[in-house]
């Protein structure tokens, strides 16, 4: 399944995407959060839609699209997971997973506009496969890994280099600005993906293609990550881990391309669908 939800922010409804079209799957009740996937939730809305095949309510063409889920309790990062990116950075190869925070006030839905905050000079783009986990993930074993995983999603990990390098060296602070985080359009559930370590991702700025990688390159691929980020925290259902992006940011180039207000973001991966976003200016509230 896809799992979608739509609607004015803060006021999304559930749906779900079938043959490429979305449908209003509201009446099932209840939301894509922690407790929908801790609760047999995906298994339970199979049911409903094989129930109602027919019967489902076709979602208006240009509805807006939310983020495929609730508020994650965290959005875990994985940085410098790819080696080309690694190279264009000049940073070593990392040993084990470097692991950063995003906030989760950053999640918005994947084509609501890109802020670029109030001082910054630096705003950047990284296109990213993302895990969802689908139960309480504690110290699993890398054999059982995906066991865990409810599904994927496609992520765009926006960036802000100043706040992330020059200011006071974590990253965190340029990764969780609001709007930092655009997610969908939908959630695959993990049997839409044939092979999770082989999934093509790009991304294009104002129509030019600056990333296009694949998960087939990843220093630690996903059973790996999962297993290794449960052995420092325990995992959630609903939990997001974004796996790392491929090189082609704007801080690889010489002299950095930094995102400006008017610019277009499109981005994309098998089987997850694409994004795309305006960038603008902050504006006070």
């Amino acid at each position: 399944m896809k799992l979608i939800r739509f609607g004015e922010p803060g006021k999304e409804k559930i749906g779900v995407q079938l043959d490429g079209k979305n449908y209003d799957v509201s009446a099932f009740g209840g939301d894509y959060n922690e407790e929908f996937f801790a609760e047999s939730g995906l298994a339970r809305l199979e049911e409903f839609v094989k129930a109602n095949e027919g019967k489902l309510i076709e979602i208006p063409a240009g509805t807006r699209l939310g983020a495929p889920f609730t508020r994650p309790s965290k959005i875990v990062c994985i940085g410098l997971n790819y080696k080309d990116h690694a190279a264009e950075t000049g940073a070593q190869i990392p040993v084990e997973p470097v692991i950063f925070m995003k906030a989760s006030t950053a999640l918005v839905g994947p084509n609501d506009n890109v802020v670029i905050p109030k001082n910054s000079v630096k705003t950047d783009w990284e296109v990213e496969f993302c895990i969802v986990i689908g139960k309480k993930a504690s110290y699993v074993d890398e054999a059982n890994a995906l066991d865990y995983v409810a599904g994927y999603v496609l992520h765009n990990d926006v960036s802000e280099r100043e706040f992330q390098i020059e200011r006071g060296g974590t990253w965190d602070k340029g990764k969780g600005c609001d709007t930092f985080a655009p997610m969908g359009p939908f959630m695959a559930t993990a049997d839409e993906i044939p092979d999770v370590n082989n999934v093509r991702l790009w991304l294009k700025v104002n129509g030019e293609t600056y990333q296009d990688g694949n998960t087939s390159n990843l220093i630690f691929n996903i059973p790996f990550v999962v297993s290794y980020v449960s052995q420092f925290m325990t995992l959630l259902p609903g939990d997001v881990i974004s796996t790392g992006t491929p090189a082609g940011v704007g801080l690889g180039f010489n002299p950095p391309i930094y995102l400006k207000p008017g610019d277009v973001i499109e981005l994309g991966a098998d089987y997850l669908g694409e994004q795309r976003q305006e960038v603008v200016a902050y504006k006070p509230q």
